[in-house]
């Protein structure tokens, strides 16, 4: 059976830059599609999602971080990598916390780019444990298997990657996890340094699981280790006493 191509998205305001890319990554066995600014971006996705945008971070009208929050908003399962010539670790922070997946810095190379995409794509993909399902911790429960996390019955809109470093986090209660070791299990086996990913995700996830974000009951910071998640988590009690034949 045929492999499924993945679709991409290649949002640029220059022309030369979406044929090199389209041209490029085509050749790679990639699907492209391409637009040249954020509205036309946000209006091609209304259509359909793709399985990954590559967002330059400088756009005209609507700004490549306005364009990441919309479009992450309405595909939050696609995977969306920005590009940006700013190589400062505010330009970094800015991208991830609008909702970035991953960045890359022009210039790059189209073997580069290529392995960041479909990391993207295959950590969105990722088949998770089916021996823990559901961890439940307090208010807080995390359903592995469709991905969706609620506390107190309320559902809370993560991204994929909230969704991904907040699962290892919490399949591991109480355990210290090294900065290297998350970046590995989340982003893959080539990452390792780039510390600043895990300040940022962290600090969104705190903003929707924690009731004080300064205050942190679940993530809990270890210093000059990493970060560990705080709760005693256990799998759900299941009903025992339904009538046979019930509905």
């Amino acid at each position: 059976m045929r492999k499924e191509s993945i679709k991409v998205l290649v949002v640029d305001d220059e022309p030369r830059i979406r044929h090199a890319l389209r041209v490029a990554l085509g050749s790679l066995g990639f699907e492209i599609q391409d637009a040249c600014d954020g509205e036309e971006a946000i209006e091609i996705v209304q259509g359909q999602c793709p399985h990954v945008v590559l967002l330059d971070i400088s756009l005209p009208g609507i700004s490549g971080v306005e364009t990441c929050l919309e479009l992450r908003r309405m595909c939050p399962s696609a995977g969306i990598v920005m590009l940006t010539v700013r190589d400062s670790e505010r330009s970094k922070i800015e991208a991830l916390d609008a909702g970035a997946d991953d960045y890359v810095c022009k210039p790059f190379t189209v073997g580069e780019l290529a392995a960041r995409l479909r990391a993207v794509v295959r950590r969105g993909r990722a088949v998770v444990p089916q021996n823990i399902p559901l961890l439940v911790s307090g208010e807080l429960e995390i359903d592995a298997v469709h991905r969706t996390v609620r506390k107190g019955g309320r559902p809370i809109h993560l991204t994929p990657k909230e969704f991904d470093l907040l699962y290892v986090l919490a399949s591991r209660p109480g355990v210290p996890i090294r900065h290297v070791d998350l970046l590995r299990a989340v982003w893959g086996f080539k990452y390792g340094g780039e510390v600043e990913y895990i300040r940022t995700f962290v600090n969104q996830l705190r903003k929707k699981i924690e009731d004080d974000p300064g205050n942190p009951t679940y993530l809990l910071t270890h210093p000059f280790v990493g970060y560990l998640f705080k709760g005693q988590v256990k799998e759900p009690e299941r009903e025992t006493n339904q009538d046979i034949g019930s509905v």
